[in-house]
């Protein structure tokens, strides 16, 4: 129980890195006088950490174990935050997506350690449903991040500046990071597997692909939830308030209430886990978002609206759920397994192809883009479901 609410603090922490990045696009969007495409790079910056951090940071754990892992993806986040003050001097847009790429380094480590961490600790067969609570203080953490950095940054005629809510961000992070490195976490022994010891990440990695056809189908299913989820995110002010339903700070409220029903949807998720399977529960889910951003794409006004927040109540288990179901049958490989996982928010960049058709076509068409990803993970849950059946 206790190393299960310590690493769960950690969902809180990167849900609030993560959601603040939807709010400087905008931010950015204002003062520096720039278009949504340019914008993006916040999002690209950000994510390709995690694109070229994921292994590396699988290996680091394979080799030292989750606490460490824990320890210097905190560390990493940190050092990012705080260099939002020498970049507030450089002044270019530039110095800002370095920090935020170390940022995004720093939240790989944390994630390729956590997100499994919380899967073995505790009975394999409720391992989706913890897996679920533990996400749902991401949510938590996000919600916080849009209501409080939204009131920052659009609530008075002079914007705050970047730099208060890293440095605060900073310090907090820092102490955790010591707190993490002075209380010991029982390490996961996942080597109970009957296949050779002593085999490097890399050729785990090779195994995976090789020997675990699902794990491959979940990969891709999750890279495309992050194509959908964070692009929608990224994209929620831009298209609010394009279409002239309000301003940027009621924007920025409006977003914090679709990350409100994110959040209990992942409560309720959780709890309706512990009877139901996270199969059906995700094979329900995804029917939800696809006819949800029908509706969208259909440009029916206020209703699009609505069914852009309904969207975020049924996409909510979906992280949690399909890591966890990947993740099943892998054995000693998890650790592996889950660096891999950890790549996928580099479907974040999605975003900047949002911005490029938005700019050059309407509002509306680019959410084709994040309803191509939720028929993937549809046709994943059917597989799924129709896999089980079978045995």
């Amino acid at each position: 129980m206790v190393p299960f609410v310590l690493v769960t603090t950690l969902f809180f922490l990167w849900g609030f890195a993560r959601a603040i990045l939807d709010i400087l696009n905008k931010h950015f969007q204002n003062e520096l006088n720039i278009s949504i495409t340019q914008s993006s790079l916040i999002q690209v910056t950000t994510y390709l950490g995690y694109f070229l951090m994921a292994i590396p940071a699988g290996l680091f754990i394979n080799r030292w174990g989750y606490r460490r892992g824990v320890v210097f993806g905190l560390c990493l986040f940190g050092a990012g935050s705080l260099l939002f003050i020498p970049g507030s001097y450089v002044g270019t847009f530039n110095a800002f997506l370095i920090c935020l790429f170390i940022i995004g380094c720093g939240l790989t480590f944390l994630e390729t350690a956590a997100n499994p961490y919380v899967t073995e600790l505790g009975a394999p067969e409720t391992s989706t449903s913890r897996l679920n609570l533990s996400q749902s203080f991401n949510g938590l953490g996000s919600l916080f991040a849009t209501f409080a950095i939204g009131q920052f940054f659009f609530d008075t005629e002079s914007s705050g500046s970047v730099v208060l809510p890293y440095t605060i961000l900073g310090a907090l992070v820092l102490l955790i990071a010591v707190i993490f490195a002075h209380v010991p976490l029982p390490e996961i022994n996942l080597s109970s597997d009957s296949s050779p010891k002593g085999e490097s990440g890399l050729a785990n990695i090779r195994e995976l692909f090789a020997r675990h056809p699902m794990f491959v189908f979940g990969l891709f299913a999750l890279l495309a939830y992050e194509v959908a989820e964070i692009s929608i995110n990224s994209y929620f002010i831009n298209f609010v308030t394009g279409e002239g339903w309000m301003g940027d700070n009621t924007a920025s409220i409006v977003l914090t209430c679709a990350l409100a029903f994110f959040m209990v949807g992942r409560f309720v998720g959780s709890y309706i886990m512990r009877r139901v399977s996270g199969r059906t529960m995700l094979l329900v889910c995804a029917i939800g978002t696809v006819v949800s951003i029908s509706l969208v794409l259909m440009n029916l006004g206020r209703l699009s609206l609505y069914a852009l927040l309904a969207n975020y109540f049924f996409e909510a288990i979906m992280f949690p759920t399909i890591f966890s179901l990947a993740l099943v049958g892998v054995g000693r490989l998890t650790k592996s397994a889950s660096s891999l996982l950890m790549m996928t928010p580099v479907g974040g960049c999605g975003f900047l192809l949002m911005g490029y058709i938005a700019d050059r076509t309407n509002l509306i068409t680019p959410f084709l883009i994040p309803l191509a990803g939720y028929i993937i993970i549809l046709v994943y849950a059917l597989v799924l479901r129709k896999a089980t059946a079978k045995r």
